[in-house]
C-alpha cells in the first residue's frame, strides 16, 4: 500500500486548474459543504479549496482547511478512478458551519466524491 501523503502533485495550485473544475460544471452538495469534480487524465486525485472570508476569520478557515486536507489524504486511494480518463479534480467550498469534526468532515467528502463518480459515469455513457 501506498503512503497517505499529500504532496504537491495532489494540490490544484493555479487558477487555470480552478476554473477547469468549475466550467465542467459538476458539483454536489453535502452538508455545508459543495464539491466540484472534473476528471484529470491522471493516475491520481487532486484536492483544491476555495475558502471565502465569509466563512468566518483566519483562524476559521485554516482549521477547516486542515480538516479536509486531512479526510483527502486519508481517503485519497478509495477515490474511483478509470484507466482511461483517470482520476478527480476535486473543489470544495463551504457555507458557514458550526465544526462537526474530522469524522463527519470525511463522511461529507465520501459521500460527495461517490455521487459525482456516478454521475460522471451516467455522463460518460450518454456521451457514448
Amino acid at each position: 500500500m501506498s503512503k497517505l501523503l499529500f504532496r504537491p502533485k495532489h494540490r490544484l495550485t493555479h487558477r487555470r486548474q480552478f476554473e477547469a473544475v468549475h466550467d465542467a460544471r459538476m458539483k454536489t452538495p453535502c452538508g455545508p459543504l459543495t464539491i466540484h469534480s472534473r476528471r484529470n487524465g491522471l493516475e491520481h486525485p487532486r484536492l483544491g479549496m476555495s475558502i471565502g472570508r465569509a466563512f468566518g476569520n483566519a483562524v476559521e478557515r485554516n482549521r477547516l482547511k486542515r480538516c479536509l486536507r486531512e479526510a483527502f489524504r486519508l481517503m485519497q486511494f478509495d477515490v474511483p478512478s478509470l484507466e482511461l480518463l483517470g482520476s478527480y479534480d476535486l473543489l470544495i467550498t463551504a457555507r458557514r458551519h458550526d465544526d462537526p469534526g474530522m469524522d463527519q468532515y470525511a463522511r461529507w467528502l465520501s459521500e460527495g466524491i461517490e455521487r459525482l463518480d456516478r454521475e460522471w459515469r451516467k455522463r460518460e455513457a450518454r456521451m457514448g
